[in-house]
């Protein structure tokens, strides 16, 4: 039998028995005044992907304009893909960019103006682009040595990073007031944004990281860059009309630029405020724990997100017990204290103290985030039975372990089911220790 025949299936027992290959499905989805045509990219019904092609769209021209935005601008799927408070989020986002646009180009024409060049919105458009010298750069080196620290507390280093920004912009405000120190205050101006550039960027990823619902952190990081590019645009353009009218002088500039300040640090607060980072650090492990004691209930990062104190990070919260974490251990314990805590909290990883009304807490190099909210739980039953004048700290230390033992499998499980990530804390680069060193 020849090969024709053979694909004609004529002759050929074992092809004439075979079953015709299944034909792709094809079914349409109706939605909103859209019809979707919908089928399989591969053969069969169980596998390949989905391709979705519209047929019809009776939707008002309004819609289709809102819709093609959200699929530019906001992440596919949205909102479904991404954490509770991103449009809060993006909305503020827009505003800080906006304003910040705004005030590049009038510090640019006033640097400009300093060094005896006639400010024109075009050169300081220009300019914007190609300004920058070796303070700047200094102020990078300088602000990439925290980067640990940036890890723990992203929201305050990323407001930190507007603050110096706007503080960089308000020298080069006033640099034409005092052209004779033109170098020195355009060059301060350039050290705190370049420190204000490390900052800002280093935050950017635990922050996108904290809205990723899907593992889609690579569509939000690119819409979020497309946002922040098309409102920095727009910003710009306004910038280059107040340069030309009202801020054509140093005295328009030292009255509008705090109030776009005030509107750009606005911004990016609430922006920070609606991120709901799921990592431990001590404020957030606090504040789990605190709730846990008081309540019995586990807070989820969006509950706890507007409750964060984003100036003052470090604060003790009194009903977690009062914990402060990554001092050195020679400052906060006697060294014939590491062996009796030792055997008070076999085979853990962390070690409690109270001095002064605070419980200060070392944790071994490896500790992870179960290890710090193990040790807190202690902390905080002990604070509890303390106040309830069940004795010393010192004398309910034991029981408040056991206490830690029976609860912690259904706490910690509850801590991972709502959401947050406990296989690392972030204490900001403090000191931990090695206890094999005391063997």
């Amino acid at each position: 039998m020849n090969i024709l025949e053979r694909i004609r299936g004529g002759g050929d027992r074992a092809a004439a028995t075979e079953r015709p290959p299944p034909q792709p499905e094809f079914w349409v989805e109706i939605s909103e005044s859209v019809s979707r045509l919908c089928s399989f990219d591969a053969v069969g019904s169980g596998g390949g992907r989905i391709s979705v092609k519209v047929i019809q769209d009776s939707r008002p021209i309004h819609d289709k304009v809102v819709d093609s935005f959200l699929n530019k601008f906001f992440p596919s799927g949205y909102p479904y893909s991404v954490n509770e408070g991103y449009l809060t989020y993006t909305k503020f986002r827009a505003l800080q960019h906006f304003s910040s646009a705004m005030l590049h180009v009038l510090s640019t024409q006033s640097l400009l103006f300093a060094a005896g060049l006639r400010p024109t919105p075009a050169q300081a458009t220009a300019a914007s682009w190609i300004l920058k010298d070796g303070m700047q750069h200094a102020g990078k080196l300088i602000c990439s040595s925290m980067g640990a620290r940036m890890d723990s507390e992203p929201k305050s280093w990323r407001i930190l990073a507007d603050v110096l920004y706007d503080f960089g912009t308000a020298l080069e405000f006033v640099s034409p007031l005092c052209p004779q120190l033109f170098l020195e205050v355009a060059g301060l101006g350039n050290f705190a944004k370049g420190m204000a550039v490390v900052a800002a960027r280093a935050t950017r990823l635990p922050i996108y990281s904290s809205f990723a619902k899907e593992g889609n952190l690579s569509d939000l990081f690119a819409k979020g860059e497309a946002i922040s590019t098309l409102f920095n645009v727009m910003g710009i353009g306004a910038g280059i009309g107040l340069a030309s009218t009202v801020c054509s002088t140093t005295q328009g500039k030292l009255i509008v630029g705090p109030l776009l300040s005030a509107v750009h640090i606005y911004g990016v607060v609430q922006e920070m405020r609606a991120t709901p980072v799921n990592t431990l650090n001590p404020q957030r492990t606090a504040m789990i724990v605190a709730d846990f004691v008081k309540s019995g209930k586990v807070s989820g990062p969006a509950e706890l997100r507007y409750r964060e104190d984003l100036l003052f990070p470090n604060r003790l919260i009194e009903e977690a017990g009062s914990v402060k974490i990554g001092q050195p251990l020679r400052r906060v314990l006697r060294p014939w204290l590491v062996e009796q805590l030792r055997a008070t909290f076999p085979n853990e990883k962390f070690l409690l103290n109270q001095k002064s009304n605070k419980t200060y807490m070392v944790l071994e190099q490896s500790a992870s985030g179960e290890d710090a909210l193990r040790g807190w739980l202690v902390a905080a039953f002990a604070s509890e039975m303390e106040r309830s004048g069940m004795g010393s700290r010192d004398a309910v230390l034991n029981v408040a372990y056991e206490k830690m033992e029976r609860v912690f499998p259904t706490f910690v499980s509850e801590v991972r089911s709502r959401g947050w990530y406990t296989d690392q804390f972030l204490d900001g680069n403090g000191s931990r220790i090695a206890f094999a060193k005391f063997q």
